[in-house]
């Protein structure tokens, strides 16, 4: 079962809780499909099974918790812990995934976990990542504060207001938007994905060219 359909599937009472614990846990470092669940309750909220506030509260509460805990596990273990997890799962923390959001963090400081909250394969870093670099608690707290509240309420605030506008076509905007949200997900990881490989690229360049310079002269 999809998770759209999952969330639709469950008492509204207990939306909330399941919205919160996706995106808490997407944003402590696992990947799940928090937009996609966000935008689903969203819809939900348009069609009155839910509070758009309480989608948007709980939203908010679980990425900023989830940050904040992904941090903690960051800071305790470091870039060990990172390298552990990209023999594990090559795929979404692997050496060119973390050298990328390295080199976003190194530009952009605090702000990388702000920035970071829009784009689905970065989401996943941006909380361990600023541990395990040792960002000051407080950096990271302001933003990951201001990234769950612009992200988390402006996602569910548009949906809300769009879905409510076209209330009569609203079955089409269903998966309208949820496509939308599929395509802007997948997109964003395509991007993470071309610059992670060039990364992994300038990576095995410069470690060669080491290499070649540590090599003995042969006689």
């Amino acid at each position: 079962m999809h998770i759209d359909a999952w969330i639709e599937s469950v008492p509204s009472t207990a939306v909330y809780a399941l919205v919160g614990l996706i995106i808490g846990l997407e944003s402590l470092g696992i990947p799940l499909p928090g937009e996609i669940a966000l935008v689903t309750a969203s819809l939900m909220a348009v069609k009155g099974n839910v509070s758009p506030v309480g989608v948007a509260v709980v939203a908010i509460l679980g990425a900023i918790i989830g940050d904040s805990i992904g941090y903690s596990i960051g800071r305790k273990g470091g870039k060990p812990l990172f390298e552990k997890l990209g023999r594990k799962f090559p795929k979404h923390f692997g050496p060119s995934h973390l050298a990328t959001a390295e080199r976003s963090f190194q530009k952009w400081g605090m702000w990388a976990v702000f920035f970071g909250r829009f784009i689905a394969l970065l989401r996943i870093f941006a909380g361990p990542l600023a541990g395990a670099l040792k960002m000051p608690y407080w950096k990271f707290l302001i933003a990951n504060v201001l990234g769950g509240v612009v992200w988390a309420g402006g996602t569910t605030l548009l949906v809300y207001k769009v879905g409510k506008s076209i209330e009569p076509w609203l079955s089409r905007f269903s998966w309208a938007g949820l496509a939308a949200a599929v395509l802007v997900g997948a997109g964003s990881a395509w991007i993470m994905k071309r610059r992670a490989a060039k990364a992994h690229a300038a990576i095995e360049a410069e470690e060669a060219a080491v290499a070649a310079a540590k090599a003995p002269v042969a006689d």
